[in-house]
């Protein structure tokens, strides 16, 4: 499956941004789906994941509350709301496919490339 994520961009502390990956390929439907980012100077770390039939969520405890991750089957996307954004969110975030939400937390089998998000305070 080849992921495309976009809607990154800069945003003031407080404010909102929407980010969206489309799926070609493989039935995106046989996937979970998830989200991860790489800040400045850190490692890669998930941030928020989905079942294949988004009955299952899954999200960082830094970002739980803030954050949501919603899929549609139909359209092949799965997007990341993120809400009251902090300057410690600004990262590179990429969307990835696995085969549960269990093992997409620590081992993907697919990713996208990134989109920057950059939090100013």
């Amino acid at each position: 499956v080849q992921l495309q994520a976009s809607g990154g961009g800069l945003v003031q502390a407080g404010g909102s941004l929407r980010l969206s990956c489309a799926a070609s390929g493989r039935s995106f439907s046989s996937y979970a789906m998830g989200w991860f980012r790489q800040g400045p100077g850190k490692e890669r770390e998930f941030v928020a994941g989905i079942s294949r039939s988004a009955s299952s969520l899954n999200y960082a405890g830094s970002v739980k509350g803030r954050f949501a991750i919603s899929r549609d089957n139909a359209k092949n996307t799965v997007d990341l709301q993120m809400n009251s954004l902090k300057p410690e969110d600004t990262a590179v975030y990429y969307c990835a496919a696995g085969n549960s939400v269990a093992v997409l937390a620590t081992t993907p089998e697919y990713w996208g490339q990134g989109t920057q998000v950059t939090v100013s305070s």
